[in-house]
């Protein structure tokens, strides 16, 4: 009996030690694959899991709103904003996301990068005048934007990228908002070749898309209309298909003292019809160039980290080089008035690359101008800068006659001819403040002041017609220079 019980408890034993063996048994399990830092390309970067290439995803969130100003970052330069009544807005306000992400892998032929920004935007809406006049409709006002798309492989960039022609600030000499005299920030598709010399030497080769980015207006006055002119729209804009992209050649000098560049781009105006059909006929094509200097200084004695930079550009034919994309290229900025028998008055200007009527050839625009700013840090927390910048829009003698015949027929111009000139001279002076009281959150204010210099004879008068979408009657308005005072206050989170 004793000899059979150890037999079953042995047994029993035995079947048990089986079981939790079998139990306990290793599964396979895919090893755990832990997110590794990658420090080849700098704080922030990544080893996407199972793969050599490294990624970076950063951004920020913005948050600002813009005193006596319909749109963020440009003055109150026409539309409703520039007609100053009911329709205006007093502020206008913009809450923005950005999502930055950046790809790096190491191969045989160097480093491969893909870098995209995405930025979603909701903006106050504006409001514009129905036909009568009585009623408004809001604009649009939640937008998704791409800015950059690129990939850069062996010295080339192919994709959406800020233009070669342009400083590395741009517009953005120590301020936030437009400033003209520079080519612009906004990114534009291309196809680069980039040399780098060493010691900070380098040199681009570039084709970049002409359309939206570095186009103003082609200007045919044949078809210029009395509200069109009315808006400082001198003509129809008469742009044809694209044929061939803007080239760019630049050379950079970028090392610890600081910054110069030199930048030439070629730009080819091509119009469409001078009337409705093909069979009107058209202007031939014109080239246009633009060349632009620019200058860093950094560290400059008045402080630790602080800088002046500065631009200087001259365009003829290409204007979009002087007046940058974010910018405006038509002036109708109304004020008051002392003139006896004028309702108000007005500042009239506009920006073209070419003017031409019809059976004639294009005559070229030309545009010169500079910016700067200098920023002085009072301490690592508070920086304040000082900012500027100037424009001019010269248009030739065939050109004026051409604009003068439609201003002194359309808009019955007291002056007459020789009171007519459409040049203009339009600047912006301001301050910029940043306090930064914790890292990667940074408050500011920023106030600008711009003022619109036109060029017609002094106390002219010009009869325009209803201006049904800003509210604005048909009356007898004084030609005079304009201003405006432009208050920005911020708040940005970067990560």
């Amino acid at each position: 009996m004793k000899l059979t019980r150890t037999i079953i408890l042995g047994t029993a034993a035995a079947f048990a030690g089986a079981g939790a063996q079998a139990a306990d048994l290793p599964v396979n399990a895919k090893a755990i694959e832990y997110v590794k830092i990658c420090s080849f390309y700098g704080a922030g970067f990544y080893y996407i899991p199972g793969t050599d290439t490294c990624i970076k995803v950063s951004g920020y969130l913005r948050a600002q709103t813009e005193f006596a100003g319909n749109v963020i970052g440009d003055t109150a330069n026409n539309g409703v904003a520039g007609a100053h009544n009911r329709l205006s807005n007093y502020y206008t306000s913009r809450a923005r996301q950005a999502l930055n992400i950046d790809t790096r892998t190491g191969t045989e032929y160097g480093s491969v990068r893909t870098y995209a920004q995405l930025v979603f935007s909701f903006t106050t809406p504006g409001v514009s005048a129905a036909g009568n006049g009585a009623t408004t409709t809001p604009s649009a006002s939640a937008q998704l934007t791409l800015y950059d798309a690129f990939i850069q492989f062996a010295g080339f960039t192919f994709g959406r990228a800020q233009s070669q022609f342009s400083a590395p600030w741009a517009e953005y000499p120590g301020n936030f908002s437009e400033l003209p005299g520079a080519a612009g920030w906004d990114r534009v598709n291309q196809v680069t070749y980039t040399a780098d010399f060493g010691q900070g030497i380098t040199a681009s080769f570039s084709a970049q898309d002409q359309v939206q980015n570095y186009q103003t207006n082609l200007w045919n006055v044949s078809a210029a209309t009395a509200a069109g002119l009315a808006s400082g729209i001198y003509g129809a804009n008469d742009f044809g298909g694209s044929r061939a992209p803007d080239l760019v050649v630049m050379l950079r000098v970028d090392q610890a003292w600081g910054l110069f560049q030199a930048s030439v781009a070629a730009h080819d105006n091509h119009a469409a019809y001078y009337g409705a059909s093909e069979v009107t006929g058209h202007p031939g094509d014109k080239w246009g160039w633009a060349g632009q200097l620019a200058l860093s200084i950094k560290n400059i004695p008045t402080g630790p980290g602080d800088t002046i930079n500065m631009s200087g550009v001259y365009a003829n034919g290409a204007s979009r080089y002087v007046f940058n994309d974010f910018m405006s290229t038509n002036f109708a900025m109304y004020g008051g008035t002392g003139l006896a028998g004028a309702y108000q008055s007005i500042g009239l200007a506009g920006v073209s690359d070419s003017v031409f009527v019809a059976g004639a050839g294009q005559e070229l625009t030309t545009a010169y101008g500079i910016n700067g700013a200098y920023t002085h840090n009072w301490d690592p927390h508070w920086s304040t800068s000082i900012f500027g910048g100037w424009a001019a829009v010269r248009y030739n003698s065939a050109a004026k006659g051409y604009i003068c015949g439609a201003v002194v027929t359309g808009l019955a111009l007291s002056s007459g001819i020789a009171g007519c000139n459409p040049d203009f001279n339009y600047a912006t002076v301001g301050t910029y403040n940043t306090w930064t009281p914790v890292k990667s959150l940074t408050f500011s204010a920023e106030l600008a002041y711009t003022m619109l210099d036109q060029k017609y004879a002094s106390g002219s008068l010009a009869t325009l017609p209803l201006q049904s979408g800003i509210a604005k009657p048909a009356a007898v308005y004084e030609l005079r220079n304009q201003h405006s005072l432009n208050l920005m206050l911020m708040a940005q989170r970067n990560f």
